[in-house]
């Protein structure tokens, strides 16, 4: 006589409830897993610093003074990033509205 395997109530490591019936357990998507997300992070840094370290022996040609520095665009494209976050904030505070502004008949 053979016995029976025991079920047990262990959760899979990198699951979520699914959305429907018949699955009971889904996988979780790998770009939400947090060692994806790592891995992302740390590839696009190692890319950008290539980027970047690529201008030591290629010397690019600005059409205006300013962009012809080292790393230009990497500098620029960061002081706009960062320039486009604050003036959304900025803009924020002049739009923003209450919680129930759409629930007024």
């Amino acid at each position: 006589m053979t016995k029976k395997p025991e079920k047990t109530d262990k959760v899979r490591k990198n699951t979520k409830p699914s959305r429907t019936a018949k699955n009971k357990e889904a996988p979780v998507h790998w770009l939400i897993r947090p060692e994806t997300i790592r891995k992302l992070w740390i590839g696009g840094g190692v890319l950008l610093a290539f980027l970047v370290a690529i201008e030591l022996w290629v010397q690019p040609q600005g059409y205006f003074g300013l962009d012809g520095t080292f790393a230009f665009n990497a500098w620029y494209g960061f002081i706009v990033c960062v320039a486009m976050v604050v003036g959304a904030k900025g803009l924020g505070i002049f739009l923003k509205r209450e919680d129930t502004y759409y629930d007024r008949d």
